[in-house]
């Protein structure tokens, strides 16, 4: 990624500079936008989604916990935010109990039109629906919520920084209202030239609309992470195409993404009054819903060799999920809507 000076035109108009924030969301989201393409997220990156259908089994326990701490309601709704093509979604209905399948409504919140041949007892929607009873599940949709992002200047004021289509970019005006105050709050910079960040306040606003939605439930956001006692002093703007970290440049043709601040999200600002959220690692949650990632006994291996195998793959898609250093260290953020606890 080239940087030009405040004062440099780099051979393009005025008009071709502007912040992180309306640039990724023209390249992922407009007219030929990058989550617009037919082949979809997993055409370039791999979610825990992909990973493993024990992923959705795992979550579909969680809905079926959210059931009970709802009483058994009449009808259950499912929501996934940011559904891509359904395949959680979709993952999540095939696993429930017969019992609950047959009062579960299944919702995919997405911008990209319905895929065809997805089961027609999913609702494909642009934004959530109203009153919620459920569950709504956010799995790497908040890292793809546009975010400004500052940078240091020499004199140590932390200004905007603007980008071009090409990926060029160059330090706009000092930071300040609303950006200078949730960057003071939530990731302090030092007054050191070059330190960066990613202004969460978007995805702060984004969460609190989704949690808006349910009028009893859980809502939980997973994505990769951070909390105030460890940002990355850089930030961690990057590009994903075709299966590899690439450099970020807004143009549709990769993913711009960005590690989330839950801690900051955790704090909504609505009207009502909600207490409750925690965060936890995406270990700690898969584990609590039995997904454990360990062997099975060798001694299966003789009493019956094809269900060793089965085991064995099971726990390699569980590890994977787990993993300390990859997805384990994923963070889940669930906040209870009308019920004491998160059922987990």
């Amino acid at each position: 990624m080239t940087r030009e000076t405040a004062g440099e035109t780099a051979g393009g108009a005025a008009g071709d500079w502007r912040g992180w924030r309306a640039a990724a969301e023209a390249a992922l989201y407009g007219p030929g936008g990058f989550y617009r393409r037919p082949e979809g997220p997993a055409g370039h990156f791999r979610t825990s989604v992909h990973a493993s259908p024990l992923f959705a089994e795992a979550v579909a326990g969680l809905l079926c916990r959210v059931d009970e701490a709802l009483g058994r309601p009449g009808t259950l709704d499912f929501v996934d935010m940011g559904a891509g093509r359904g395949e959680l979604v979709s993952g999540v209905l095939a696993a429930l109990p017969t019992d609950v399948a047959a009062r579960a409504r299944g919702y995919a919140v997405e911008v990209a039109d319905r895929p065809e041949g997805l089961d027609e007892r999913i609702v494909w929607l642009s934004d959530p629906p109203e009153g919620i009873t459920g569950l709504l599940f956010a799995n790497e949709w908040l890292d793809n919520v546009p975010v400004e992002v500052a940078e240091v200047d020499s004199a140590g004021v932390p200004r905007l920084v603007l980008v071009r289509e090409d990926g060029a970019e160059r330090l706009g005006e000092p930071l300040a209202g609303a950006e200078a105050r949730w960057l003071a709050r939530w990731w302090p910079l030092l007054a050191e030239a070059g330190l960066r960040a990613e202004i969460g306040l978007p995805r702060d606003t984004a969460w609190a609309s989704a949690v808006s939605r349910v009028a009893r439930g859980l809502a939980v956001a997973v994505d990769y992470a951070h909390t105030a006692d460890a940002r990355p002093p850089f930030g961690t703007l990057t590009g994903f195409r075709e299966g590899r970290e690439t450099a970020p440049v807004p143009d549709g043709s990769c993913d711009i993404t960005a590690h989330v601040a839950l801690d900051a999200c955790a704090t909504l600002d609505t009207a009502r009054t909600l207490s409750g959220a925690r965060l936890l690692t995406q270990r700690e949650a898969l584990r609590a819903l039995g997904i454990e990632g360990a062997r099975p006994p060798l001694a299966l291996a003789s009493t019956d060799p094809a269900a060793y195998v089965r085991a064995l793959a099971s726990a390699g898609e569980a590890a994977e999920l787990t993993v300390p250093g990859g997805l384990g260290d994923f963070g889940w953020l669930l906040q209870p809507v009308g019920i004491p606890n998160a059922p987990l």
